[in-house]
């Protein structure tokens, strides 16, 4: 995490304490109130029809939240993709691409048989969906309605998933799928900048179906009973070579010594998981989310691995897309494998089941 990120972090969640930053809080929630009505106020002007909504002649799913990443949006989209892939479905996901550069303009990443787009160009995430599903088709784009057109054209898929759209609010969907972090599901309870949410708490109405993620009791906790709730964790299920290899299990770091790193929105969640499976982490970086890997964060990670006398390191998925050229410099590195791990999904598979 970067410093400046590190600090917002602690700012807003009250581990800064010098006058100073208690003052610059307060300035802060004085704008965080109105910035929360404006968007209340943007979610009604859609809902009554004084902002336009765009309706693709195909179902939506729309997987999305509330807070500031972190909570597993990727391998829901990816669970969610593979199940209805399963049953037969030509499923194409559209994606902003965030952190590539071409964001903008719709562009197809995969087709479902061939990557088309380099992870530079169209971001990590929607690049690690095409390299980890094959047969999943993935469209970028700022207007996902335009996106999902060009999908139409070219593609002709029979669903859309919609990656990170709770607040895109210009395209309808079909199913509205709200993940919270089950261990802090509103953070500090404050909108930007005065906290993590990006919407208020009573934006989570709009959802059909709320997914809990990181929960490890199934039924805890349940914020809204009125809607169809299902509760989820994140799995690792091995490692891979980051030059390319066959799964192997994590019996492999045995004895050794390991650096972790990784640019995602929570590293400290990735470093917990792999310490759960038994990993002797002798160090870690964290470093900001969709980080764009150059020499010097290069240069970064392989200072720490010497300097804490690690045998190998360890990555994320997310991360590994972005340092293909640079295996050979990093030495031994593993690339960790994330999944869904459903533990009551009853209500979600009923709600996918409708599109099948």
């Amino acid at each position: 995490m970067s410093g400046l990120a590190l600090y917002f972090t602690e700012l807003v969640e009250g581990k800064r304490e010098s006058l100073g930053d208690r003052l610059l809080l307060g300035a802060l929630k004085t704008v965080s109130h109105p910035y929360r009505h404006l968007l209340a106020l943007r979610a009604f002007a859609y809902r009554q029809g004084l902002l336009r909504s765009y309706r693709l002649p195909r179902p939506v799913v729309s997987v999305g939240n509330i807070g500031l990443g972190g909570t597993g949006k990727t391998p829901t989209v990816a669970w969610i993709a593979g199940y209805l892939m399963s049953r037969g479905k030509r499923v194409a996901v559209l994606s902003r691409g965030y952190g590539g550069s071409a964001m903008g303009e719709p562009l197809i990443v995969s087709d479902g048989s061939s990557l088309l787009a380099a992870p530079e160009q169209c971001g990590d995430e929607p690049y690690l969906l095409a390299q980890q599903l094959p047969g999943l088709m993935v469209v970028i784009g700022s207007d996902r309605y335009r996106a999902g057109e060009l999908a139409l054209k070219e593609l002709n898929p029979d669903i859309f998933i919609l990656d990170d759209g709770y607040q895109h609010l210009r395209l309808k969907r079909d199913l509205n799928v709200l993940l919270l972090d089950a261990a802090r599901p509103f953070a500090t309870g404050y909108t930007l900048p005065a906290g993590m949410l990006r919407e208020g708490k009573e934006a989570a109405r709009r959802a059909d179906l709320v997914l809990y993620t990181r929960s490890a009791t199934p039924g805890v906790p349940d914020l809204f009973p009125e809607l169809p709730s299902c509760w989820s964790d994140h799995r690792l299920t091995g490692v891979r070579p980051l030059s390319g290899g066959s799964l192997l299990g994590f019996q492999i770091f045995k004895g050794e010594r390991v650096t972790a790193f990784s640019g995602i929105a929570s590293p400290a969640s990735f470093f917990k998981l792999l310490e759960g499976e038994g990993v002797t982490l002798a160090a870690t970086l964290g470093l900001p989310d969709h980080v764009k890997y150059g020499a010097e964060e290069i240069d970064a990670v392989c200072r720490l691995k010497e300097a804490s006398g690690s045998d190998s390191l360890i990555t994320t998925a997310k991360d590994a897309v972005k340092l293909a050229s640079c295996a050979g410099r990093l030495g031994p590195c593993y690339v960790a494998q994330l999944e869904l791990d459903l533990l009551e999904g009853s209500a979600l598979r009923q709600a996918l089941d409708r599109f099948i």
